[in-house]
């Protein structure tokens, strides 16, 4: 039986993980500036707002959808993505945890 190596983490620390990652490119918090100052489901604004391509931004998306930090929902003809905040209200938590936990004592 094969095991990964993954297992031998902690569910949390793996969710902490895949959010660190959805976060380490600067379009994807980019993406998630703009999504929250809408505060609305916007589809092609994106694409408008951003010095980058239609296919590069479905990519930074799928990577946030993927970590659960954005919702997208179908309409029509295209997805209008919008943030998913109690994700990202669970993320800010786990990051506030986890810096609790390994902050200097002094």
């Amino acid at each position: 039986m094969a095991f990964s190596k993954n297992e031998a983490f902690t569910d949390t620390d793996q969710q902490l993980a895949l959010w660190a990652k959805a976060l380490s490119h600067p379009a994807r918090i980019a993406i998630l500036r703009e999504l929250a100052q809408r505060n609305a489901c916007i589809c092609g604004e994106l694409v408008a707002n951003l010095p980058l391509s239609q296919a590069t931004v479905s990519q930074h998306l799928k990577v946030l959808k993927e970590a659960g930090l954005i919702d997208g929902e179908i309409d029509g003809p295209r997805i209008c993505y919008c943030i998913d905040w109690p994700a990202l209200k669970e993320m800010e938590n786990a990051l506030i945890l986890l810096f609790n936990q390994i902050k200097p004592c002094c």
